[in-house]
């Protein structure tokens, strides 16, 4: 009896040992990851980036369980483009002007009004000249870009006292811009004086009349709030900007074949919903703006086209002419 006992035990202890070895195997095999950007978690790069993450853990059967670091909470836009290689964060959604600082050519999108409009960058983000540059910006880096999101066309907001309605009006304006060089070739070539300012620290700048004007897009100036703080929006579509989706080397390097077209194919949709969400919503807020009491300026886009050519050309910038080219004659 004592001996079918024994047994009884030893084969509970196996079971239960086995359990255990269950377990800890499956909870080995989840890879947590850290996906970063600076935007508000009320803005559609959040939304779609937790939905990016949530639908990547489905279709990986849990094996990678993503977590979304938004609204700067793991550092300004250069931290997190660092934290790539450092291997402190595995995804991050940044603006391409920042993947612009490791591979200079990728930056070019950033010269003034080399796109018509969103239509214009979201073929450009299909087109074999995004391929090229993303792929040269790969090769330097060491990262992979999985999409191109659409982020919005940037604007010029400003105080009371310095309304921007032809180029002219740019001459001396102190305007904050983001802290990299693809930004500066906008308002150096109309004489405008450009403060790099980090995005956490705009709002109040705008506020303590540290720089007289911004630029961004109307969902951007929606969600950080500086129309309560900058009288005029003038409809300049300087830049059509884009947020490109980044994973790390480390993390890439990684993945199987199969993984990489679901990382792949689940960030080109969640690019795809956000542009589509950022159209729509700049639609909107240009006639929000005007009932809420913001003069909302149209401008003559040809004419800021036409002195900023004046005053300079990609090549001042290190941009390579050929690519401006090829995106400008994209159709």
């Amino acid at each position: 009896m004592n001996s079918k006992r024994n047994t009884l035990k030893a084969i509970a202890a196996c079971a239960l040992a086995a359990t255990a070895l269950g377990t800890a195997g499956i909870a080995g095999a989840q890879t947590k990851l850290k996906w970063a950007h600076v935007y508000e978690t009320s803005e559609p790069f959040h939304k779609y980036s937790v939905w990016a993450a949530e639908e990547i853990k489905k279709r990986t059967n849990g094996k990678y369980d993503i977590q979304v670091f938004p609204a700067s909470s793991l550092g300004k836009e250069s931290d997190i483009n660092q934290g790539l290689t450092l291997g402190t964060v595995d995804i991050v959604l940044t603006g391409a002007s920042f993947a612009g600082n490791t591979y200079k050519p990728l930056a070019v999108t950033y010269f003034p009004l080399i796109f018509r409009d969103s239509e214009h960058l979201l073929k450009y983000a299909k087109s074999d000249v995004f391929k090229e540059l993303a792929k040269g910006y790969d090769d330097k880096s060491g990262n992979h870009i999985t999409a191109l999101n659409y982020y919005g066309a940037r604007h010029v907001t400003s105080s009371a006292a310095r309304p921007v309605a032809k180029p002219e009006d740019m001459k001396g304006l102190k305007i904050r811009v983001p802290d990299a060089p693809a930004y500066l070739a906008f308002p150096k070539a109309l004489g405008a004086n450009a403060t790099p300012i980090a995005f956490a620290e705009v709002y109040l700048a705008l506020q303590n009349n540290t720089v007289d004007a911004q630029e961004n897009p109307l969902p951007t100036i929606e969600a950080k709030k500086f129309f309560e703080v900058q009288k005029n929006i003038s409809l300049t579509g300087h830049i059509i900007d884009s947020l490109l989706t980044v994973v790390s080397g480390q993390l890439w390097g990684k993945l199987s074949a199969d993984e990489k077209k679901v990382f792949t194919d689940v960030m080109q949709e969640a690019a795809e919903k956000t542009g589509r969400d950022i159209i729509a919503s700049e639609i909107r807020l240009t006639e929000e703006f005007k009932k809420r009491g913001n003069n909302v300026i149209t401008v003559d886009k040809a004419a800021f086209r036409e002195a900023v050519l004046k005053n300079t050309k990609p090549t001042d910038h290190g941009y390579r002419q050929q690519d401006y080219d090829r995106i400008v004659s994209i159709k």
